[in-house]
């Protein structure tokens, strides 16, 4: 008897990439100890897969946006080590990784491998997805920044990542920029259109992470992301001990231990982070304008060298629509901001008093 029939809400299924998004807010710096102490607890709980990694994924390690301390392979040793119920999960953007660090990823025990693209793109990730599901993995194909697109442009593009291969698909809200409604109907067009079980990400910018997640579920999402105690960039991710209690009580079933989750919560908030994430002016803004939430960081630290309002840089980068990769825009735009102020005092005008005096 199907779920309808029975009159129980749909099972959703948890997939929790605290120690890979929430990489972003520590500069990927966390080492074996703290991966295999928070690893090892979500597993406890019962969480169907943990995702580990640098921030923006196998191969990304890099100057341009940040060495993590550990290398690809000591993050996934580590990580395998401590799961014994849980699969591991990888998520990989092509043009940071490549087929070989998706083989070595599947080599090392990885079973869910997420391919990343920008929200237009799905067509980078053709390859890799047959590299995947050749390798034995289980192959899904993400849209990232999917805000930049209508619902019918991303109905099309997740029904190429189902042509390519992938077996679930979904969509990134990767500045925390959704309202409800904005989820709803695109989650609602994708799941019409595709038969592969559909994934929503969060953040939580303007504070409607849960709301927009729970909105996906009714709009026929099964897998929805989650972290602990929203342990991600800038205004961090749907929490995910608050998901999964919001969803219990709404009757989904997760499969998940509430109390284990809430002690594997704690667990991150004691070892992994300095703080949870909270919607602080500069999260607010870039959820409005639009920037990916990964860029908060680097926009209040150029914003301050240039002497620029941090503000205004956001509302910048998201008129020119910039993405993850995109770092070097921000001191291009930073640059231009300071230039444009410099050339609008040299051309304002002064009181005579100003001119003569001495």
């Amino acid at each position: 008897m199907d779920d309808a029939m029975s009159g129980r809400q749909p099972r959703v299924l948890i997939h929790d990439p605290t120690l890979r998004d929430g990489h972003h807010a520590v500069r990927h710096q966390l080492d074996r100890e703290q991966l295999h102490a928070y690893a090892a607890a979500a597993d406890a709980a019962g969480l169907p897969v943990v995702e580990i990694g640098h921030g923006n994924g196998l191969g990304a390690s890099s100057l341009q946006i940040g060495r993590a301390r550990l290398s690809d392979e000591e993050m996934l040793d580590t990580v395998r080590g401590a799961l014994t119920r849980s699969r591991m999960g990888v998520f990989m953007a092509p043009g940071w990784g490549t087929s070989k660090d998706l083989r070595n990823a599947v080599a090392l025990g990885a079973d869910v491998v997420r391919i990343a693209a920008h929200c237009t793109e799905a067509t980078v990730t053709e390859r890799h997805l047959d590299v995947v599901r050749s390798h034995g993995a289980e192959a899904q194909g993400v849209l990232l920044m999917s805000h930049m697109a209508s619902p019918e442009q991303l109905t099309e593009q997740c029904a190429l990542l189902v042509r390519f291969g992938a077996q679930a698909v979904g969509i990134f809200d990767s500045a925390g920029h959704y309202l409800p409604a904005d989820v709803t109907a695109r989650i609602t067009a994708i799941t019409a259109a595709v038969d592969v079980p559909v994934i929503f990400h969060g953040h939580n910018n303007l504070g409607l992470a849960i709301t927009n997640s729970i909105s996906a579920v009714r709009a026929g999402a099964s897998i929805i992301d989650a972290t602990a105690r929203g342990f991600g960039a800038g205004a961090g991710n749907t929490q995910l001990e608050v998901l999964v209690a919001v969803l219990d009580r709404l009757g989904h079933s997760t499969g998940i231990d509430l109390r284990r989750l809430l002690a594997a919560a704690d667990t991150a908030e004691e070892h992994l982070m300095p703080a949870p994430p909270t919607i602080d002016s500069i999260s607010l803004v870039s959820g409005l304008a639009g920037v990916f939430s990964g860029f908060k960081k680097p926009v209040l630290e150029t914003a301050r060298r240039q002497g620029v309002d941090p503000i205004q840089l956001l509302f910048e980068l998201g008129k020119r629509q910039a993405v993850a990769g995109q770092e070097d825009l921000i001191g291009d735009v930073a640059r231009q901001l300071k230039q444009d102020l410099t050339r609008a005092d040299e051309t304002s005008p002064t009181t005579s008093t100003e001119r003569q005096a001495p």
